[in-house]
């Protein structure tokens, strides 16, 4: 079942939900609006051609970062890795799901093209994984509103919540944009 505003509050109230910083004028009648970091990480087609997924590749992406005063332009076809601004978190009976903006799905934006989901006991700063889909570059912004979280409870609390020791967790905690490290899974 989705959480409505009124059970995100409580459940933030109660450490449940970690969203820092918080701003209740994010919480909307079932998610929470979230804000776009300053990271960025594009794929370096310069020195690679290919991805291998069972191979780390060196220097893959590059990293670019933005300010208040300089945006990002993603161009039409473009990919790019980027971080959400507020820190998000569920405990072991909850998990979350990162949607997208309507606003900037009408502009040919994807904010996530395959992985919007937090796991239970994971809290973290979400990667997007942003695609321009349409004709036009599309200019973003350092703390723009670029996506929405909502929440369900889970039948019961998790037996192992992300993190646990035996897991392949490789993006627990994280802080910063992170390349892939879909390696680590041969």
């Amino acid at each position: 079942m989705v959480l409505s505003d009124r059970d995100i509050k409580k459940e933030i109230r109660n450490g449940n939900i970690i969203v820092k910083p918080f701003r209740s004028r994010a919480v909307q009648p079932a998610s929470i609006d979230l804000r776009l970091d300053k990271e960025f990480m594009f794929f370096n087609i310069e020195k690679h051609h290919v991805i291998d997924v069972r191979e780390k590749a060196k220097d893959l992406m590059t990293k670019v970062e933005i300010s208040a005063k300089k945006p990002l332009i993603l161009h039409p076809g473009s990919f790019a890795l980027a971080l959400i601004y507020e820190e998000t978190g569920v405990s072991d009976k909850l998990v979350a799901r990162l949607e997208g903006k309507s606003s900037l799905g009408r502009l040919g934006l994807i904010v996530h093209t395959t992985a919007g989901y937090l796991d239970p006991g994971n809290s973290l700063k979400m990667t997007l994984e942003l695609f321009n889909a349409g004709s036009l570059p599309i200019k973003l912004y350092y703390k723009m509103p670029i996506a929405q979280m909502a929440f369900e409870y889970l039948s019961s609390p998790c037996e192992k919540p992300y993190g646990s020791e035996g897991l392949n967790s490789k993006y627990f905690g994280d802080k910063n944009v992170k390349e892939s490290d879909m390696h680590k899974n041969f």
